[in-house]
């Protein structure tokens, strides 16, 4: 599945990796064909229509499920964006058809009959340190002035991801799932809760299209170091000034 460009995503980290001597191997595995789950360090799901994702959700279950839930096991990054996070989930549910997903994330997804959230994205992220970050799935709402003062404060670390989503589906958390991040401007999984895609582990999920990795080199490299078992900030600096203008005019598109 691919829509918004997102194959420059895949892109972002052959040349980050290639810039850096960090072999890279790109293989596509396509319905109907089998999965290794030891051969590879990352695993990318991409976005669709629900007709394409009709079709993946069989193949995943049938054919990727299990060498997917092993991969991720062995602490592979599993990264799916938009209908690739809603698969990495337990369902999606259009009117009266349930679509099944490989279970990796403790989420459901409900196609909701209001309009389809889209528009500029921010999150706040916090991925330095525990493989399931704690965030709470409610807190008490906050004035504005200090909501402001979050977003101030979130633009100082760089800890931002930013992007353009278009989701009609609402996504929600299970009881003991971690968000990965917090919205600061945009709709996030439902447009109520505040929080922005799962985090499992290794295993992410978010509805950030733009495409998400040209826009957040920062997080490229987090996926290029988890996928590796390398500590954060040992990977070789990059002269990223076009890549953090790209970011920066991300997000002011949304406000940030």
């Amino acid at each position: 599945m691919n829509i918004y460009a997102d194959r420059g995503n895949l892109i972002v980290l052959e040349r980050r990796c290639r810039w850096r001597g960090i072999g890279f191997e790109l293989a596509g595995s396509g319905l109907g064909e089998p999965l290794d789950a030891g051969a590879h360090d990352l695993f990318y799901l991409g976005g669709g229509q629900d007709r394409d994702q009709r079709l993946c959700a069989r193949d995943l279950l049938e054919r990727k499920g299990e060498a997917l839930h092993a991969a991720a096991a062995r602490g592979a990054v599993v990264l799916g964006v938009c209908g690739g996070y809603q698969l990495l989930g337990h369902s999606y549910t259009l009117g009266e058809e349930e679509i099944t997903g490989v279970g990796l994330l403790d989420v459901h997804t409900v196609r909701a009959a209001g309009p389809r959230l889209i528009g500029n994205v921010a999150v706040e992220v916090r991925l330095e340190d525990e493989s399931r970050p704690s965030m709470p799935r409610s807190a008490p709402p906050r004035s504005r002035s200090a909501e402001e003062q979050a977003v101030r404060t979130t633009a100082a670390n760089g800890h931002v991801l930013a992007g353009f989503e278009n989701h009609g589906g609402r996504t929600r958390l299970g009881a003991g799932e971690s968000a990965l991040g917090r919205v600061l401007k945009g709709h996030g999984n439902d447009g109520r809760s505040g929080f922005e895609g799962a985090r499992r582990g290794n295993t992410i999920g978010t509805y950030l299209h733009g495409p998400l990795l040209p826009k957040n080199v920062w997080f490229a490299d987090w996926l290029i170091a988890r996928a590796l078992g390398l500590a954060q900030g040992t990977l070789a600096p990059l002269e990223d000034r076009l890549e953090r203008e790209a970011h920066l005019g991300a997000r002011r598109a949304a406000g940030v």
